[in-house]
């Protein structure tokens, strides 16, 4: 199977169930749900590695016991755990807001941070490297990987050259106005001139992708929505899965809506099982 390298962040999510929905000013019930293992890079190669694929994570983590805890997670899921940098502090916390319609609200109360980009990109060995993370000194590592593997990343950020890239995913959610009636443009801007594929998600409508010339529509089945958490980076592994094997965009998308649609019917990622089922 091809080798997958992920980029992003890995964390420890501690899950609150509501009883409303989150409004301003309001007073909410909630219950905790306990605490899981969570962060995009952690979310995309999970699922990644339960299909098969050769998967390493290239992140950060504390020296704490959470940070046990993940590489523990990674590593029990056949993860390569080797690049993830273990820092003095605690790791990444984040507090998971879900309620009673499965939508999420991410708050970050701590990040786990490398002092610049992790330079060991650029030497390790990969086929496809997929890029969950928002920070914004990882052009010049991308940009010198284009020529030996497929490069998927996520926006924003969009600034001009900050995604070198084939391919870029982005959330409707996170683009502007302007963006989001331009998404090849915003590409192209973000990648340059390697772009071949603008991919945006917009949940329960499914997702497109916008090449120089095309416009792809996969909707979304209807479901009962339990918990959207994570459906994005789920997403994002099916449509690198498929990439990684050398399908067309035209069936890449509909495998990444496919995905991300079975990711919001359960708490949490989606068990190896219901994965495999998916292939």
């Amino acid at each position: 199977m091809p080798r997958c390298v992920v980029v992003g962040s890995v964390a420890i999510d501690e899950v609150v169930e509501l009883r409303q929905p989150l409004r301003p000013g309001a007073h909410l019930d909630g219950r905790p749900r306990g605490r899981r293992v969570g962060g995009g890079a952690a979310n995309t190669a999970i699922p990644l590695a339960c299909a098969g694929h050769e998967v390493t994570v290239v992140s950060a983590a504390g020296t704490d016991p959470d940070g046990s805890a993940i590489l523990a997670r990674l590593s029990e899921a056949g993860i390569d755990t080797s690049q993830v940098a273990r820092l003095p502090g605690p790791s990444t916390l984040s507090l998971v807001l879900n309620d009673a319609e499965g939508e999420r609200t991410v708050v970050n109360l701590h990040r786990c941070r490398e002092d610049g980009p992790p330079r060991r990109l650029r030497t390790l060995p990969a086929d496809v490297i997929y890029v969950r993370s928002r920070e914004l000194d990882l052009g010049r590592v991308l940009a010198g990987r284009l020529d030996t593997a497929l490069v998927v990343a996520h926006v924003p950020p969009s600034a001009p050259g900050a995604r070198p890239a084939h391919v870029l995913v982005a959330s409707s959610a996170d683009l502007t106005v302007s963006e989001r009636h331009a998404p090849w443009e915003t590409g192209r801007r973000a990648a340059g001139e390697s772009l071949r594929w603008m991919v945006v998600t917009d949940g329960p409508r499914g997702a497109e992708a916008f090449s120089a010339d095309r416009r792809l529509h996969v909707p979304a089945r209807e479901v009962l929505a339990v918990d959207s958490t994570g459906a994005g980076d789920v997403f994002a592994a099916g449509l690198v899965h498929a990439l990684a094997l050398g399908e067309p965009m035209e069936t890449a998308l509909v495998k990444a809506v496919s995905w991300g649609t079975a990711a919001v019917e359960v708490e949490g990622l989606p068990a190896r099982d219901r994965i495999l089922a998916l292939l």
